[in-house]
């Protein structure tokens, strides 16, 4: 492999990993139209394992704006990404497969008025009440735009609700 080669593979790499961290920041903030940008025209989704929906990145973004409403903060932790790429058109490198764990803490939303992390009481919560974890694959193509993602699928490993701890001031 010459060094042209191996240095247009650790950028796509790069990139591939952007797309990802991309993915992850865009669900975490609500950004719906920029999640809808980081797919293919034809790009699908399938959250079916964790309770959710299969179809277009379009529906899907419909469907996450609803649901993540009961999730005011949220925090994707996508690591152990594993890379591979694959072949379209004879050309070596223009699509990839990726499969990357997961581990996603949420807080539900607050029913009191006291603010971020109220829980209805005027009691603060110490740790997120809801946890899950598992494995994304996703398949990604280079367009002319750059690498988008063609299919996210979630397989959904495990999901743990906690209790929330109450820290009262003295009053």
């Amino acid at each position: 492999m010459t060094q042209r080669v191996e240095l247009a593979a650790v950028m796509d790499r790069l990139a591939i990993d952007s797309l990802i961290t991309e993915y992850a920041v865009t669900v975490d903030d609500g950004d719906w139209d920029a999640y809808r940008q980081l797919f293919t025209p034809d790009g699908r989704a399938d959250y079916s394992s964790a309770g959710g929906v299969d179809a277009s990145a379009a529906e899907v973004a419909e469907w996450l704006a609803g649901t993540m409403e009961l999730f005011p903060m949220r925090q994707h932790l996508i690591v152990n990404r594993r890379l591979r790429f694959g072949t379209l058109d004879q050309d070596i490198g223009d699509t990839a497969q990726v499969q990357a764990d997961y581990v996603n803490p949420m807080r539900f939303t607050s029913r009191g008025d006291g603010g971020e992390g109220d829980d209805g009481g005027g009691a603060a919560s110490s740790a997120p009440d809801f946890i899950c974890g598992g494995r994304y694959a996703f398949s990604a193509l280079r367009t002319h735009e750059g690498w988008q993602l063609r299919q996210v699928t979630v397989q959904e490993k495990w999901r743990r609700t906690q209790q929330r701890a109450r820290t009262r001031t003295p009053g």
